[in-house]
């Protein structure tokens, strides 16, 4: 199917549900540009309000970053508990090297980690070669740390033309670098050899995630869960009277897991369970289930 078709004709999701939730968890804390690691400049996405003009290293945004880790996942891993609810982490590998306590409390809960890259890092500006040796080595990563190899793949940002096409080859099942509809879709991806390959496209979304915390204008927490639930029973709507739907909310441990932010993610999850007809679900479920009943 193209991407600007509809779900098919009496698709539903298992259960019977008609909209399926997504809850992507960004692990990229650690894996951020850091002088005192070898980076050329430190890592510019802040609440700091300083991006030094010089190769400097920024200690404040570090220890930023640092609080993710040491605050924010314990948090929200603790809300994904109680409401019993699974999650795709989309994870850095190096990020999980320094946390392993994370990919082992990732892998404890029967979730899927996803491949983020090995660094949190721009691959839009790298050569075939370096792009290939920058996806097997977040693969080979995840693979040690969470003794599995990811079957999604989602960039910082940009990516290049031939990201597809390397995922393929590299065993990827489906790719999250879109946002251009409410249901996933196939693209039929140009091989090497002149074919073309089916892959399950799933697409994300840039205006429920939490980084609208970050930019500006910037949205309280009672704003963002009031998008989030706005969201949330806008696709159900249409998925009960136009087809099956799928909603993407994606958060950030340094951001989400701030004392005055969980708290609203915390009533969305509660919000979701008041309401029926959905089923909650890692990336790789929602793309094994539409591969498995949408014909490429």
């Amino acid at each position: 199917m193209a991407p600007n078709e509809p779900a098919p004709e009496g698709f539903s999701w298992p259960g019977g549900a008609k909209l399926a939730l997504s809850i992507v968890v960004n692990v990229e804390e650690g894996a951020e540009r850091r002088i005192d690691e070898g980076d050329k400049r430190p890592e510019p996405v802040d609440e700091l309000g300083a991006v030094p003009g010089k190769p400097i290293r920024v200690h404040g945004n570090e220890t930023n970053y640092a609080y993710g880790i040491n605050q924010g996942a314990p948090r929200v891993l603790r809300l994904l508990e109680a409401a019993g609810m699974p999650a795709t982490w989309t994870v850095c590998g190096l990020a999980l090297e320094k946390a392993p306590w994370l990919a082992k409390a990732i892998v404890e809960r029967g979730d899927e980690p996803c491949n983020h890259g090995y660094k949190w890092a721009f691959t839009a500006f790298m050569d075939e070669a370096a792009e290939r040796e920058f996806i097997r080595k977040g693969t080979a990563s995840i693979e040690q740390t969470c003794g599995r190899r990811p079957a999604g793949w989602l960039s910082r940002y940009l990516h290049t033309d031939e990201t597809r096409r390397l995922l393929l080859e590299e065993g990827y099942t489906y790719h999250m670098d879109d946002y251009s509809n409410d249901f996933p879709y196939w693209d039929h991806v140009a091989m090497a050899d002149g074919s073309r390959k089916p892959m399950v496209i799933l697409p994300y979304a840039i205006d429920s995630n939490d980084m609208k915390f970050w930019l500006s204008p910037s949205f309280t927490p009672a704003m963002w869960l009031d998008y989030a639930c706005r969201t949330f029973d806008w696709l159900l709507e249409e998925a009960e009277t136009e087809g099956a739907r799928m909603m993407s909310l994606g958060l950030h441990l340094r951001i989400i897991g701030r004392p005055g932010r969980i708290g609203a993610f915390r009533d969305f999850l509660d919000y979701v369970k008041s309401r029926g007809n959905v089923w909650i679900a890692t990336r790789e479920q929602i793309a094994a289930h539409f591969a498995e009943n949408v014909p490429a």
